[in-house]
């Protein structure tokens, strides 16, 4: 089977890259580890390695070309082998691939399936149990473990984990409050994290197992491929007859070709889930989401943690201004960040590594971290032909791909890279395959959430976006002011409100502080709804709650806040 060669993502926002030459032609044959092509962005320059051995069946995309990443730009295969039809433009010499059969619902027998789902993460499982509600006939098939990668190495296990570390910072505060616990110093026991860790994945697996048993969908484990006839095929050999197809792939972890990178003291994500010791210096590649989420995990645990991110700031997603105070908290409890800065190589020496970074000096560490985010898995496809976009399967709002009767909800889209956000697509996915293109999926106002020791958490438009299209007012309010914040002490952070000062139309809501994972659906809802600020104001929130930072947040858009100090 041929392999992909996509322009990799070397950076959380990188977009795209320019080809600078590839040093193989097509037809030649390229050993495990040898350059094939040498790519630059606006920050780094980079040699691509072939990931195994083969011949350059294709290229896509030639010297000199600039690319969005995750897009496949040329193919590895066997001698002579055609290349795939779903990874891009065909050269003009080769011919084009025939589209899939244009099959309809009466083509299929009386015992084929109303749905076959292929991938059991998010998007595929919710699909699954939504059709089997709406009253289809369903079959799932799953690769490897029901939940995705979300429940088994990503949201789930790492809220586990910090919850651990959430343990030992309260323990640290104890003796302030009057708990006096002899012998305070503590060890980490990693064998008992992960028992721990195993113990709720797998509660949380068995049930959306037996979700689906009490739905009756049919789960087949084993990877699922399109044929050209629109049925799905399990492991190359069980065909499954359907008359629609919900292609929920999932994504896989991100890499970059930098040298050193395949030593085996560089983790995924996936892999330091599994890790049974804390070490003592671990570096983070990559400031997004699951690295500065790990890194603190792994800090409270005992581990000297850098984090080495290329943007000028850590989750640069998020607006500057939480940014800015996530950092400034971090670096206070001891984490070190080194923001713009570049990677250059990592050498492996006597059982550790010195990783070198341009302009600064060389960092000792047990183990690294590579966590540059996530592109979609597009194993699944087999021989239907989709329209890509930067390597994802392109969709319209009804979820449905480019070949009718296929949709393609979650991660593989790329739209919006969330489990919730594929629970929603999901959904939408399974109502319009079974009863026809009629339910949108709205994705603009999905929260985000990182959960840090205060928690992040976002929706809407960030300052500098909104400042960009509208006249803004902005309100902010410190938990610092807040009852319960105070007597929890858990009084750092704030929760900002943007708003467009013409109407009080509420653009986005931002929060750094406690329970802002919690928080933040308040706020969604108070935008979907399109509730105004002076509206939002007629409410009364609980006291002493977290939630009342929300209401004088929103207060402060008219300077009425009751719990600020009047403004000069």
């Amino acid at each position: 089977m041929s392999l992909e060669v996509i322009m990799p993502k070397a950076g959380v926002d990188m977009t795209e890259g320019q080809i600078v030459q590839w040093n193989k032609k097509v037809g030649e044959f390229v050993k495990e580890g040898e350059i094939l092509l040498e790519i630059m962005t606006d920050k780094v320059s980079m040699e691509l390695e072939a990931e195994e051995d083969g011949y350059l069946i294709a290229i896509l995309k030639g010297d000199g070309e600039t690319v969005p990443v995750t897009e496949v730009i040329g193919y590895l295969g066997e001698e002579g082998e055609n290349i795939p039809t779903a990874g891009g433009s065909v050269p003009a010499e080769a011919p084009a691939p025939a589209p899939a059969a244009a099959n309809t619902d009466d083509d299929k027998s009386d015992d084929a399936y109303d749905i076959v789902v292929i991938g059991g993460g998010p998007a595929g499982y919710v699909a699954a149990i939504k059709a089997a509600q709406l009253g289809g006939k369903i079959a799932l098939v799953e690769k490897s473990e029901l939940g995705g990668t979300c429940l088994n190495r990503g949201c789930i296990p790492t809220k586990t984990y910090l919850h651990n570390a959430e343990i030992i910072e309260n323990l640290g505060h104890a003796a302030n409050r009057g708990i006096i616990i002899e012998n305070p110093s503590f060890t980490v026991d990693m064998h008992k994290v992960l028992e721990t860790k195993n113990k709720v994945v797998n509660a949380l697996v068995g049930g959306v197992a037996g979700l689906l048993r009490s739905y009756g969908v049919d789960v087949h484990k084993g990877i699922g491929t399109i044929t050209k006839d629109k049925n799905v095929l399990v492991n190359g050999s069980e065909l499954l007859e359907t008359k629609k197809i919900i292609l929920a792939g999932g994504s896989k972890v991100s890499k970059i070709n930098v040298p050193g990178m395949e030593s085996s003291l560089v983790m995924t994500s996936d892999d330091i889930l599994e890790m049974n010791e804390v070490p003592e210096n671990l570096v983070i590649i990559g400031g997004g989401v699951v690295g500065i989420e790990l890194g603190q995990a792994f800090m409270t645990f005992g581990s000297k943690v850098t984090v080495i991110e290329m943007m000028d700031r850590i989750v640069p997603a998020m607006d500057a201004e939480v940014s800015k105070n996530l950092r400034l908290i971090l670096e206070r409890k001891g984490m070190t960040i080194l923001t713009e800065t570049k990677l250059e190589e990592i050498i492996e020496e006597n059982g550790k590594l010195r990783i070198k970074v341009e302009g600064k000096e060389d960092i000792l560490a047990d183990k690294a971290l590579l966590s540059i985010g996530r592109v979609p898995d597009l194993e699944g496809i087999g021989e239907v032909e989709f329209e890509l976009d930067r390597g994802r399967i392109k969709v319209n709002e009804y979820m449905e791909t480019s070949v009718p009767g296929i949709y393609a909800p979650g991660d593989i889209n790329g739209t919006k890279m969330l489990a919730h956000a594929a629970f929603r697509m999901g959904e939408v996915a399974a109502e319009n395959a079974l009863k026809g293109n009629h339910h949108v999926a709205k994705l603009n106002l999905t929260p985000a959430a990182i959960y840090t020791l205060p928690e992040v958490a976002a929706v809407g438009l960030t300052e500098e976006q909104a400042r960009d299209k509208y006249d803004v007012a902005i309100g902010k309010f410190n938990f610092a002011a807040n009852g319960r914040a105070i007597a929890s002490d858990a009084a750092q952070g704030f929760v900002k409100v943007i708003a467009d000062k013409k109407y009080g139309e509420v653009l986005g809501v931002h929060i750094i502080g406690p329970a802002a994972a919690e928080l933040i659906n308040e706020a969604s809802t108070i935008i979907e709804m399109e509730i105004t600020v002076e509206e939002m104001l007629k409410t009364i929130h609980g006291h002493p709650t977290f939630s009342e930072v929300m209401y004088e947040a929103f207060a402060d858009v008219l300077g009425l806040a009751v719990h600020s100090p009047k403004k000069k």
